[in-house]
């Protein structure tokens, strides 16, 4: 038996950089697993649409889908607008709506590679472990570097991963999201932000470029304030956009600002869990 299409279903923005990164991350599923046959579609702004996906899928005779929110948390377009257009795909369709992406240990991994290839490796050097103690993390990191560098060894030395946790007790992060009013979106970024911590950084706290407080110049200030003397800005979004930018202009004051999260192996893994786990949920109705 096929596995089902995964249909990886993105909220869209008037800035081409969020629909290139999407593609790429996608791209990146792809490679990962090939018999997998993995779509693109977006809620808003840019094309393919979800609807004309769908209605492409059913006339090509497809009948499983699994619809996979490219969300980091489970907001109102999880739990609203997603929802709603699947309900009008055509009904030889069989749909299951995937979870959002968090919270996952391979999200907090990526964030570690990010920051790492920002420039907070020891001696530019990145971790190929970055540092979790999730086994499914661990397997999920492939050793990577920044320009110009070497990649670290799979089974870090005991002076290297001396090295990693001497960085890592003299800085602090701060887990910059979108931001949201639902509390159940607040809270998982405050889990995310508290699984961080427990890898070894200083201080860790989330910040918030719309809806939410702290706004990421106040948290980096605050963090300055508490005499924590490195301050890193790691952004816990997908895509660049609006307010990515907002977050990188909050970030002015600290001393590193990590890149989005974008097509990471991290990410592409995630993905694929996430549509492996949701071939055991109840189909999704549709008209």
């Amino acid at each position: 038996m096929s596995a089902p299409v995964l249909l990886v279903v993105a909220h869209g923005s008037r800035d081409p950089r969020h629909a290139a990164t999407v593609h790429a991350l996608v791209r990146r599923v792809r490679s990962l697993r090939p018999g997998l046959r993995v779509e693109t579609a977006f809620l808003d702004f840019n094309l393919p649409s979800v609807p004309g996906t769908l209605d492409r899928l059913a006339a090509e005779g497809v009948r499983d889908v699994v619809a996979l929110p490219l969300l980091l948390t489970r907001a109102f377009h999880a739990k609203a607008d997603i929802p709603a257009v699947l309900r009008q795909a055509p009904p030889s369709l069989r749909i299951r709506q995937a979870e959002v992406l968090g919270p996952s240990p391979l999200l907090v991994a990526a964030v570690e590679r990010r920051l790492y290839e920002a420039g907070l490796a020891p001696g530019g050097v990145v971790p190929a472990s970055a540092g979790s103690t999730d086994p499914e993390a661990i397997a999920a990191i492939a050793t990577v570097s920044t320009p110009g560098a070497t990649p670290g060894p799979p089974a870090a030395t005991t002076a290297w991963r001396r090295a990693v946790d001497e960085m890592k007790r003299s800085t602090g992060v701060i887990l910059a999201s979108a931001g949201s009013t639902d509390p159940e979106a607040i809270a998982a970024i405050a889990e995310t932000a508290r699984e961080l911590r427990r890898t070894g950084w200083c201080s860790v706290r989330p910040a918030f470029a719309s809806a939410s407080l702290p706004r990421t110049e106040d948290a980096v200030r605050a963090m300055r304030a508490d005499g924590v003397r490195r301050v890193a800005v790691a952004p816990y979004v997908i895509a660049p956009g609006r307010l990515p930018d907002r977050i990188a202009a909050g970030a002015a004051e600290a001393d590193v600002l990590a890149d989005v999260l974008g097509p990471s192996e991290e990410l592409a893994r995630l993905l694929i869990q996430r549509h492996d786990q949701s071939r055991t949920t109840e189909r999704v109705a549709v008209a």
